[in-house]
């Protein structure tokens, strides 16, 4: 159970970057600065992180590399430490077939994480029921994030019917939607407001190709007679793992705009494209997402936050011309870039490195 005041970040949304996994050279945990990227995201005025992720690099799991519990404690351990007098949302990501995410859930309660980020990636043939029933399943040890991921880097597409089923299981608590796609965004919200559970779940942007879109658009249906409007509250995102502080300035301009019925929707719209411009340099869609996580690590390096770009899935490399890419936007959008309060944060931190 989440407690009053955690529940409440976690309806009104906020920021909660995908924690990335620093490495030394020799591809062993960089221990100093795995704690650092935690600090990082609390000082920068993240609302939670999720850990155990795609961006956590899902080989933490091989057994001979056995990093998942490390990578839970170290970011569980470094948020007590940090005794912020506010509330932090700590998101685990859980994966595969039932037996497996069942003991990562249990992992993630052990070190008190609030949520786990339930990937369905694993059920590559099994029918809509059968996923439900696993969903169900992790949802009684741990409140339940549910994720989907776009097909085009290992999700599938599900059915309207499937999102209705999946809001009504009871410790449901948000839902990351990462479809890339309208079409699948719109049935996810559109099942979310037509179940019994509209007020119990919270949606959060994983679409890293419209994220201040998504921030600021209502969708409004009749339902029962009734016009029933939900709105994604915050985002959970691999591109917030990097200029986090301003991150945390775009999420707070998105809701000023929903707020302020005069705004100009041409400033929010035009900041809706520079993001998704810095996306497309970071995640690189143009090699179909293969330099997504080193994209973040190049970013983090640059401003010496990681060492290296190591990974430990020796193919994973920046695309051709990626590194030209991301110079390209950090120069076009000195706005949207944090590197003087990263500067500043490790001149105050020097425990960092």
């Amino acid at each position: 159970m989440l407690n009053t005041e955690t529940k409440k970040l976690l309806f009104e949304g906020t920021v909660i970057p995908a924690h990335p996994l620093a490495l030394q050279q020799n591809l062993q945990l960089d221990e100093p600065r795995q704690r650092g990227l935690t600090r990082y995201y609390m000082a920068s005025g993240a609302g939670g992180i999720a850990i155990g992720v795609h961006t956590t690099q899902f080989e933490i799991r091989d057994p001979e590399v056995d990093l998942y519990e490390t990578v839970l404690r170290i970011a569980a351990e470094e948020i007590d430490l940090a005794a912020l007098h506010r509330p932090f949302i700590k998101v685990a990501g859980v994966v595969g077939l039932t037996e497996q995410a069942l003991k990562e859930a249990n992992i993630a309660v052990k070190y008190g994480y609030d949520l786990g980020l339930v990937s369905m990636a694993a059920f590559k043939n099994q029918s809509e029921a059968d996923i439900i029933a696993h969903i169900k399943a992790v949802a009684e040890i741990i409140p339940v994030f549910g994720f989907y991921l776009q097909a085009a880097i290992g999700g599938r597409v599900y059915s309207y019917d499937f999102w209705q089923r999946f809001a009504e299981i009871p410790n449901v608590l948000a839902i990351k939607i990462a479809a890339f796609n309208r079409y699948q965004t719109l049935d996810v919200v559109r099942a979310v407001c037509n179940s019994s559970r509209v007020n119990e779940i919270a949606l959060y942007t994983g679409n890293d190709d419209n994220i201040v879109a998504d921030l600021i658009t209502p969708y409004r249906f009749e339902v029962n007679g009734k016009i029933i409007e939900k709105t994604f509250v915050g985002g959970l995102l691999g591109h917030w793992a990097v200029w986090t502080e301003k991150a945390v300035k775009v999420l707070a301009a998105a809701k000023e705009f929903v707020k302020n019925e005069h705004a100009n929707a041409a400033d929010i719209l035009r900041m809706n494209i520079e993001v998704t411009d810095m996306n497309a340099a970071i995640f690189d869609p143009a090699h179909n997402f293969h330099g997504c996580i080193t994209g973040v690590h190049e970013v983090l390096k640059r401003q010496g936050l990681m060492e290296g770009i190591w990974t430990l899935n020796p193919s994973e490399a920046l695309s051709p011309g990626q590194a030209e890419e991301i110079t390209r936007v950090t120069q076009a959008y000195p706005h949207l870039i944090d590197d003087e309060f990263v500067s500043n944060f490790l001149a105050q931190h020097v425990k960092v490195v």
